[in-house]
């Protein structure tokens, strides 16, 4: 099963995504993740992204498209992914489609999550990151048991530079302009399943398990 997640921050991709990959045995290949990891390495991709990423912006299309071509001949993807993250310019989107195809595993499902700004607003400035394992909290949804502290690991919990209001605005007037238009690329193809994501959780995958199973 092919399938992409899409919504702007906060509305719940990560969390769908978890949810999707202990029903579907594909891996969940995210973006957002590998460009934070060679951050924390300082790659230089990691350098390139920095910039970028903590002023809201998108990251440029060529370093992306390398990285998602690369990883979708891994041989983990033989039996479909679950994108995170990507494509996220209309760019994007028709490189991808020439990608899918010459791998020969073109998008089978488009999952939108659509969240109210005022419900965007309090899920990211609650939001706050382990830097050791990733793992991630928020403060009156899903609290650590010990405040500050991840469960997992024990290290200390931080928040994201760009996980504000001000950032948050920049970041959905991003998503308004280079993101939407993806989602309408591919509603021709009758694979866009538009999910309200400010449900309650299990009634969102509910539905997303729903659109999947069509």
């Amino acid at each position: 099963m092919n399938i992409l997640i899409m919504g702007p921050a906060g509305a719940g991709k990560g969390t769908m995504s978890d949810l999707i990959l202990k029903e579907y045995d594909i891996p969940h290949i995210s973006t957002g993740d590998m460009l934070r990891e060679n951050v924390r390495n300082n790659t230089e991709l990691g350098k390139m992204a920095k910039t970028y990423m903590e002023a809201g912006k998108l990251v440029p299309d060529d370093v992306i498209n390398a990285m998602v071509e690369d990883r979708l001949q891994q041989p983990d993807c033989q039996k479909g992914y679950l994108l995170d993250g990507f494509p996220r310019t209309l760019v994007q989107a028709e490189e991808f489609k020439k990608i899918a195809e010459k791998i020969g595993k073109p998008v089978e499902s488009v999952i939108a999550l659509e969240v109210d700004f005022d419900q965007l607003v309090d899920r990211i400035t609650g939001r706050r990151i382990c830097p050791k394992c990733g793992a991630i909290y928020h403060i009156r949804n899903h609290a650590p048991k010990t405040e500050g502290i991840c469960d997992e690991c024990g290290a200390e919990l931080t928040q994201r530079k760009d996980d504000t209001v001000e950032q948050l605005k920049v970041r959905m007037d991003e998503y308004e302009k280079s993101t939407k238009p993806v989602i309408d690329f591919f509603e021709p193809l009758g694979v866009v399943s538009h999910i309200n994501a400010g449900q309650a959780k299990d009634i969102v995958f509910a539905e997303v398990k729903a659109a999947l199973e069509k």
